[in-house]
């Protein structure tokens, strides 16, 4: 388990959040989260609160306090924590969301009955997480559908009336990720591209806010599949500044490993000790949302 060092003139001082996504959605995934955090580098993770194992992240998260939980707010792709009564226009009859971003985007983009139900759904998940006693490291999103513009604008309201000032915007980073690892080059432009813009429009919305999160974050071009070759060429070239490192990590040999067939590997890559020593040499100290001082726009 990761445990605070006295400090040290000879120590690096850059703070690295090391996230991983999606707790509580599988108990494979809460093993994998559990064991990157104990013995490997994992400082921080992202709880689905809706979903089957969430009951079960919560508890581990309570016998593991030095493992910081944020609230991965899901809206596509995941589970409501309203019944489908409540939101009709959100979720079918097993309360499930579509599981298209895009078909998700544009319906809360256009949909005002879809807007009035979003915003209840929004506050549900916030009062679910509080409810379970953990305190909230920070926010982000299941597919970063979080910075939609509709959604961003609520999630403001609902971060500054819960307390929680810590978020994550998401930038595509594309110069860097794609001299890593250029393979499937025409979709990571695309998502670079659309995520440089929503990024702009949610920093001008942070604005004056008082609200904190890490300058650079990586993940967006390389999602399930930050292994350890990866962070080994990533890391040295990192700008040396707050950053977030966030990955999907799995148990390996699971049923569930074949939604995810790339988080056995990245879960080998958070416990791998030549990513720790990567880090260190490149000056950055493991850190998480509530125990460093990232930017304030």
């Amino acid at each position: 388990m990761l445990e605070p060092s006295p400090p040290s003139h000879h120590q690096p001082t850059i703070p690295l959040i090391i996230n991983a996504d999606d707790f509580g959605y599988s108990s494979a995934v809460n093993r994998a989260v559990i064991q990157a955090h104990r013995e490997g580098i994992l400082t921080s993770t992202s709880l689905m609160i809706n979903e089957p194992a969430a009951n079960e992240a919560v508890q581990l998260a309570k016998e593991f306090p030095s493992l910081a939980v944020g609230l991965h707010l899901v809206l596509v792709l995941g589970r409501s924590a309203l019944p489908q009564t409540e939101i009709p226009h959100l979720v079918d009859a097993e309360g499930n969301f579509t599981n298209s971003p895009f078909v998700a985007g544009v319906k809360y983009y256009f949909s005002p009955a879809a807007r009035r139900e979003l915003k209840q759904e929004m506050r549900a998940q916030f009062e679910k997480f509080r409810a379970t006693g953990l305190p909230f490291s920070h926010v982000d999103g299941h597919t970063h559908l979080h910075m939609h513009p509709v959604i961003f604008n609520e999630l403001l309201k609902l971060c500054e009336e819960f307390g929680v000032k810590r978020l994550r915007v998401v930038k595509g980073e594309m110069r860097l990720s794609l001299s890593v690892d250029h393979s499937q080059l025409p979709i990571k432009l695309v998502n670079g591209i659309v995520f440089n813009l929503l990024a702009l429009h949610c920093e001008k919305k942070l604005r004056g806010r008082g609200f904190m999160m890490p300058e650079k974050v990586y993940g967006l071009l390389q999602t399930g599949n930050v292994n350890e070759e990866y962070l080994l060429q990533l890391i040295p070239r990192m700008a040396r500044t707050t950053s977030e490192i966030y990955a999907h990590p799995i148990a390996p040999g699971t049923e569930e490993q074949r939604e995810n067939p790339g988080g056995a590997a990245e879960l080998l890559a958070l416990l791998s000790p030549r990513v720790r020593k990567a880090i260190e040499a490149a000056g950055f100290s493991l850190a998480t949302y509530e125990k460093t001082s990232p930017r304030e726009l």
